[in-house]
């Protein structure tokens, strides 16, 4: 039971991290500075999740371990991050559709998780709610703003949603500790936010003058520590500082 919370926090907890580490790569790199405030915001409200996620893992480990260790310190192989937030910032297109397909996803899983009989991620799931409800509204703005915008607007939209519709399956997958953890009641069951889910990313789209892709043809891996080429770019960036001042403390 130990082993198997660790992993699940670790599971949420992963996602939000990397893909704050996405978003925080735009800062001073956004197409106006409004926009370029609102996603650094964004990637620190999903630092501050992690936070708490780390603090209750490093606490269910109890070995000495820290949060900064559990977030800094691990190989590319055991994050269990899901493929779909690792994928870089090709363009502000692809950024914001990055962002939507999770978005829809973790506001589905965090009103879920908000009845989860662990306290503790009960009440970091009723405080991030808050912040990932903002997070939806900017995103799926966005993705009418650029859909039924220009022609190149609307090309580049929808080319950013092809490229990554491949990866949104996996946000349903479940991993052995997903599976105990739904059985003992702390767990969401996320099989069953999967109709939900593209119903909702569905209505977006036609809003946005998109088309739904219609692959059936999907990448899968991230959860079991399988992942694209990005992340361990990604990860360099990271944790250089912890890695070259080992112990170091703000």
């Amino acid at each position: 039971m130990k082993e198997s919370l660790y992993k699940y926090i670790l599971g949420i907890a992963d996602n939000s991290l990397i893909l704050g580490q996405r978003l925080g790569e735009l800062c001073g790199h956004g197409p106006s500075l409004e926009t370029d405030i609102a996603c650094t915001n964004m990637s620190l409200d999903l630092f501050g999740q992690v936070r708490s996620y780390y603090q209750y893992a490093a606490k269910i480990a109890d070995d000495e371990r820290t949060e900064d260790d559990i977030a800094m310190l691990r190989k590319e192989r055991e994050y269990v991050n899901v493929l779909l937030v690792e994928q870089p910032n090709i363009d502000f297109a692809y950024t914001m559709a990055r962002q939507f397909l999770f978005d829809v996803y973790h506001s589905l899983f965090l009103q879920e998780l908000q009845k989860s009989k662990d306290l503790t991620l009960s009440a970091i799931a009723n405080k991030s709610i808050k912040e990932v409800s903002y997070h939806l509204r900017f995103s799926s703005d966005w993705m009418r703003r650029l859909g039924d915008g220009t022609k190149i607007s609307h090309q580049k939209m929808q080319d950013a949603i092809d490229g990554l519709w491949t990866y949104t399956d996996e946000l349903f997958h479940q991993t052995k500790a997903d599976k105990e953890m739904v059985e003992a009641g702390v767990g969401v069951d996320v099989t069953k936010l999967k109709e939900t889910y593209y119903n909702n990313v569905t209505e977006i789209l036609e809003e946005a003058t998109l088309k739904t892709p219609e692959s059936k043809w999907f990448q899968k891996g991230g959860k079991e520590g399988i992942h694209t080429e990005h992340l361990g770019y990604l990860l360099s960036d990271l944790q250089y500082m912890q890695r070259t001042y080992p112990k170091m403390e703000w």
